[in-house]
């Protein structure tokens, strides 16, 4: 009888959506691939838009080539560790609760997945997996990145918030003194890691030496 698998091979759901940002889901995959866990990836086409906006780089969401976006001085890690499906192929594994997983994490996530989630929809993958990751009770991790928020905004964070989700808004603290912008996008992907008992060395936390 085969033994069920430990809590660390259990993959990581990474959705990207189209709130400015994508530097945060590009290091959150980097270290995640560093790490050895297993991610599976799917990104809106807002999505695609933001990191060719952002970070130069493009996808083509048919056919991606994810080296550039993930790793690219480790090709052969990005091809064990990563998964990749398309936004609209809502029979992927990740759309069903039988699919066993860690979590998942939208990063950025924009508010109108947000507004979408906290209708219960599910029109596309991210939306799909989003909802299943909740109703499985599974951590489901929102990094939304939108200033100032409105009434709307606020109600609907409040409702993933009553229904399970954690809502870790794009804020970087300051009392480790980042001198420069990796520092501040460390900081961030820190806690989502932390959020998913994942180990890292981004930050210095809070009373270390």
């Amino acid at each position: 009888m085969p033994r069920p698998k430990p809590a660390s091979a259990s993959p990581l759901i990474l959705a990207i959506t189209g709130a400015t940002g994508a530097v945060y889901a590009q290091r959150l995959l980097q270290v995640l691939i560093q790490a050895h866990v297993p991610v599976h990836l799917t990104v809106s086409p807002a999505g695609a838009l933001l990191i060719r906006r952002e970070l130069g780089i493009p996808l083509n969401l048919d056919h991606p080539q994810l080296v550039p976006l993930s790793s690219p001085s480790s090709p052969r890690s990005v091809r064990t560790h990563l998964t990749y499906h398309h936004h609209a192929d809502i029979a992927a594994p990740i759309s069903s609760g039988t699919f066993q997983t860690r979590g998942m994490v939208i990063i950025p996530c924009s508010m109108d997945t947000v507004g979408a989630l906290a209708a219960g929809l599910g029109g596309d993958l991210i939306e799909r997996a989003a909802t299943v990751t909740l109703k499985e009770g599974r951590r489901l991790v929102l990094v939304p990145r939108e200033t100032p928020l409105s009434a709307i905004h606020l109600e609907n964070l409040l409702r993933l918030s009553r229904a399970g989700a954690c809502i870790l808004p794009a804020m970087p603290a300051f009392y480790q003194r980042p001198k420069t912008i990796a520092d501040q996008v460390d900081f961030i992907v820190g806690k989502v890691l932390d959020q998913f008992g994942i180990e890292h060395t981004l930050f210095k936390r809070w009373g270390s030496p």
